[in-house]
C-alpha cells in the first residue's frame, strides 16, 4: 500500500514505520519512541515532558522546543483519551523534529471536523476532568510547519507534525 505525505506524493511502503506513519527520510540525530495508555491520567504527560528535555539537551532553540513540546503533549493526551493506546516516536535530524502519534483506536470518521476548534468526541467524563475541548489537533498544527493525519475507522489514525530546526 502507498500513503501520500502532506506534499501528495507517493511513499514507498518500506518507508513506512510499523503504526503506518512515513519515517522521515534523513539519518536521525535521534530517535526515541514513548508508548502512551488508554486513559492513563496518571503518566499522561510524561512523554511530552522527555521529548521536551530531550530538545533542551540537544541545544534546540527555545521556540523549537516549546512548539514540539505542545505538539507532543496535544498528541499524548488525544492517544490518552481517544485510542486504546498508542505511541509517539521522536525523530531529530538536522533540518527538523518530527512527531509521529499513532495508535490503533476507533480512527476518526470526519477528520476535517475533527480539525475544528472546538470539535470533540471526548465523552462527558473527561470534560469534567478539564480535557477534551478540542483543541488537540488544531494546537498540533497550529504549532507545526508540517502536518498531516491518516485515519481509518475501526483501524486508527496516524498524526505526523514536523517542526523545522533552521
Amino acid at each position: 500500500m502507498y500513503r501520500k505525505n502532506d506534499n501528495g506524493q507517493a511513499m514507498d511502503p518500506a518507508e513506512v514505520t510499523p503504526c503506518g506513519a512515513a519515517r522521515p527520510s534523513s539519518e536521525p540525530v535521534l530517535e526515541m519512541s514513548f508508548e502512551v495508555g488508554h486513559y492513563d491520567f496518571a503518566a499522561a504527560g510524561e512523554a511530552a515532558s522527555k521529548i521536551k528535555q530531550v530538545l533542551r539537551k540537544l541545544g534546540m532553540a527555545p521556540d523549537v522546543v516549546r512548539r514540539a513540546a505542545v505538539a507532543a503533549y496535544e498528541a499524548e493526551m488525544n492517544l490518552v483519551i481517544h485510542s486504546v493506546g498508542g505511541s509517539i516516536l521522536l525523530h531529530v535530524d538536522t533540518e527538523k523534529v518530527t512527531l509521529v502519534s499513532c495508535d490503533e483506536g476507533p480512527g476518526m470518521p470526519d477528520i476535517s471536523l475533527a480539525m475544528k476548534e472546538g470539535y470533540s468526541t471526548a465523552p462527558d467524563e473527561i470534560r469534567e476532568m478539564g480535557f477534551g475541548a478540542g483543541m488537540g489537533l488544531p494546537n498540533m498544527k497550529r504549532c507545526s510547519d508540517s502536518f498531516s493525519i491518516e485515519s481509518e475507522v475501526g483501524r486508527g489514525t496516524t498524526v505526523t507534525a514536523s517542526i523545522r530546526i533552521a
